[in-house]
C-alpha cells in the first residue's frame, strides 16, 4: 500500500452519494434492465405462440406484457439517468467544496509544487471525473448483477440445465471481457488523467508566456512540446478505444454463445415434452438480452480505474495533513488591541522554510533575523535573490510558520487568529494577482461596501486617476492576470486594493521588479507617499534612494 492510499480512499468515499440518494437510481436501473429482459422474453413467447394460431384471448397477456415492458424500459431508463445524475451532481458539488475547504488551511504556500494548469486540471477535470464513480461504476454494476441473477433464476424455473449453462457463459464471458480490457486498456485508463493534466498545464503555460516565447523565438519549440503531449494523449485514447472494441466483441460473442448453449441444453427437454416451443424460444432469446445487461460491467471496470486515478490526483493536490512549515490555527486565539496606531512588530531569531524544501542549502529559506518595526516606520529589507526576503514577507502575514519569536504589540503571533492578523497586516506580492475583470471588480472585493467615489479616490491616491479616466473609468478591463496593464500599474492597482482594505502595516514585495531602474525610485516615492500613515516593510533586491525609508535590514 502506498502512503497516498488512505487519502485516495477518502476521496473515493466522498465522491459516493449517500445511499438514500443513490438508491432510486439503482432501483430504476434494475427495473430498466429487468424490463429489457422481460420484453425480449415476452416478445419471443408472443411470436411463437401466435404462430400456433390460438384464440386471441390466449395472446392478450403477452400483448399487454410486450407493450408494458417496452414502455417501462424507456421510462425506467429515463428515471435511472435522472436520479443517478441528480445524485452524482449533488455529490460533485459537495466534493468540490470539500476540496477547497481542505485547500484553505494550506493555501497559498502549501500547494506551491503544482503549477496553474495542472492545478486547474485536478480541481476541475479530475473532480468532475469522480462523478463517474456512482454513474458508471456502482449503479450500473449493482443493477446489472441483480438483473443477471434474477434472469438466471427465472430461466432455472423453466430449464435448470439451460440456466446453469447460461450462468457459466456469463461468468466466462464477463471474465474474458474484463481480461481483454485489462490487457488492452488498463494502462491507458491510468495514464489518461495525468496526460490530460500535463497537456492542459502546457497549454495554459504557453498562453500565459506566449509573448516571451515569441520574443525569444521559442514559441515553435513549445508548440512542438504541446503536440507531443497531444500525440501521447491520442495514443492513450486509441488504446482505450481498442479495449472498448474488444469488450464489445466479447459481449456480442457472449450473447450468441449463450443462446447456442441454451438451445443445445434445452433441446432434449423439448424432445421429452418438458417444455413447449414458446418456452424454447424464450430460452433461446433471453441470453441476448442478458448479454446486453452484462455489457455494463466491463466498462464499469475501466471507469473505476479512471475514477481511482482521478481520486489519487485530487488527494495528492492537497496535503492530507498541514505541513509543519505552515501555521495551524491557535486553540484559543488572543485578540489584537483595537485599531488605532499601527501595531509594533518585533522579531527575534525568526527563521522559516517552505513546505517540501530539502537539503542544507534550501533556496529562499529565511535565516534567523531580528526586526523591529514601530508604528508609521518604513523598513527596507534587501538582499540577493534567494536570501529569504519573500519568505520573511509570508511569515509577517502568517502564510508560513516560523521559529523564534514574532510579537505583534507584545503578543506572540502564534497565539493570534491568523485571519484577524491579516486584517491588520497586508501583503502586496511581487506579482499581484489581477482578475480578468474591470478595475472596479479588482478593487471592490477588498471592501465590498466601497462606493464608486471611494474607489476613484483611492485610484487617484496611487497615481492612476488620469490613466483610469483615459481608459473609460472604473469599468475599464485589466485583462487576464493584468495583461492590459504594465507591471507598475499592476502594483499600483494592488496597492489601491490594499489601501481599501485599510491595513495598518503594508508589506510591499519587490514593487519595482517590473519597472526600469530610471523609473523605480519615482514609483517607490509615489507608492510610499500613497501609503502615508501606515507602517511599511519594503522588500527589494536593489538599493533604494535615501530618504524614502527609515532603516534597512540586509539579508544574506
Amino acid at each position: 500500500m502506498s502512503r497516498t492510499d488512505p487519502a485516495t480512499r477518502r476521496a473515493l468515499r466522498e465522491a459516493m452519494p449517500p445511499l438514500p440518494r443513490l438508491l432510486p437510481a439503482v432501483l430504476a436501473g434494475i427495473a430498466s434492465g429487468g424490463s429489457a429482459v422481460a420484453l425480449l422474453a415476452a416478445s419471443a413467447w408472443l411470436i411463437t405462440r401466435a404462430a400456433e394460431q390460438p384464440p386471441i384471448l390466449f395472446l392478450s397477456l403477452g400483448i399487454v406484457g410486450v407493450r408494458a415492458f417496452a414502455l417501462s424500459r424507456a421510462v425506467f431508463r429515463y428515471l435511472e439517468r435522472l436520479a443517478g445524475h441528480d445524485a452524482a451532481f449533488r455529490q460533485l458539488a459537495a466534493v468540490r467544496a470539500g476540496v477547497y475547504e481542505r485547500m484553505l488551511p494550506v493555501a497559498p504556500d502549501g500547494v506551491p509544487a503544482t503549477r496553474g494548469g495542472e492545478l486547474l486540471a485536478r480541481f476541475v477535470g479530475d473532480v468532475d471525473e469522480l462523478q463517474n464513480l456512482a454513474l458508471r461504476v456502482v449503479q450500473p454494476v449493482v443493477s446489472a448483477l441483480v438483473v443477471l441473477v434474477a434472469a438466471v433464476t427465472g430461466i432455472a424455473f423453466l430449464a435448470p440445465g439451460a440456466a446453469a449453462g447460461l450462468a457459466l457463459v456469463l461468468v466466462a464471458g464477463i471474465g474474458l471481457a474484463l481480461l481483454a480490457q485489462h490487457r488492452a486498456g488498463a494502462r491507458a485508463d491510468r495514464e489518461l488523467a495525468p496526460l490530460r493534466g500535463r497537456l492542459q498545464q502546457a497549454v495554459v503555460e504557453h498562453l500565459r508566456t506566449r509573448e516571451l516565447l515569441v520574443a525569444y523565438g521559442a514559441a515553435d519549440a513549445d508548440l512542438d512540446r504541446i503536440d507531443g503531449f497531444a500525440r501521447e494523449l491520442g495514443r492513450v485514447s486509441r488504446a482505450r478505444a481498442v479495449a472498448a472494441g474488444a469488450v464489445a466483441a466479447a459481449v456480442a460473442a457472449m450473447g450468441g454463445i449463450g443462446a447456442a448453449v441454451a438451445i443445445w441444453l434445452a433441446a432434449p427437454v423439448l424432445s421429452s415434452g418438458g417444455i413447449d416451443g414458446p418456452t424454447l424460444a424464450i430460452l433461446a432469446l433471453v441470453p441476448l438480452a442478458v448479454a446486453e445487461v452484462a455489457a455494463a460491467i466491463p466498462p464499469a471496470a475501466a471507469a473505476w480505474r479512471v475514477a481511482r486515478s482521478a481520486a489519487e490526483r485530487v488527494a495528492l493536490a492537497v496535503p492530507a495533513e498541514v505541513p509543519p512549515e505552515l501555521p495551524v490555527p491557535a486553540v484559543a486565539p488572543r485578540a489584537l488591541p483595537d485599531r488605532g496606531a499601527a501595531p509594533r512588530l518585533e522579531l527575534r531569531g525568526v527563521h522559516a522554510d517552505w513546505p517540501g524544501a530539502t537539503g542544507h542549502d534550501r533556496p529562499n529559506a529565511l535565516p534567523a533575523v531580528d526586526l523591529d518595526l514601530g508604528p508609521g516606520e518604513r523598513l527596507l529589507v534587501r538582499g540577493p535573490s534567494g536570501s529569504g526576503k519573500t519568505t520573511l514577507a509570508h511569515v509577517l502575514v502568517r502564510f508560513l510558520e516560523y521559529g523564534g519569536s514574532y510579537r505583534v504589540d507584545g503578543v506572540e503571533a502564534r497565539e493570534l487568529d491568523a485571519h484577524r492578523l491579516r486584517d491588520r497586516i497586508g501583503l502586496v506580492e511581487q506579482r499581484p494577482w489581477l482578475f480578468d475583470e474591470s478595475i472596479r471588480q479588482n478593487l471592490i472585493f477588498a471592501r465590498d461596501t466601497a462606493s464608486d467615489a471611494e474607489l476613484e479616490e483611492v485610484v487617484e491616491r496611487v497615481g492612476l486617476g488620469g490613466w483610469m479616466r483615459e481608459r473609460g473609468g472604473l469599468d475599464a478591463p485589466v485583462g487576464e492576470r493584468g495583461a492590459l496593464v504594465s507591471g507598475g500599474q499592476a502594483h499600483r492597482i494592488a496597492l489601491a486594493r490594499a489601501m481599501l482594505a485599510d491595513f495598518d502595516v503594508l508589506v510591499l514585495d519587490e514593487p519595482t521588479a517590473s519597472v526600469d531602474r530610471a523609473r523605480a525610485d519615482a514609483l517607490l516615492a509615489e507608492l510610499l507617499d500613497a501609503a502615508s500613515g501606515r507602517s511599511v516593510v519594503l522588500i527589494s533586491h536593489t538599493p533604494v534612494a535615501a530618504g524614502l525609508v527609515d532603516r534597512e535590514l540586509v539579508l544574506g
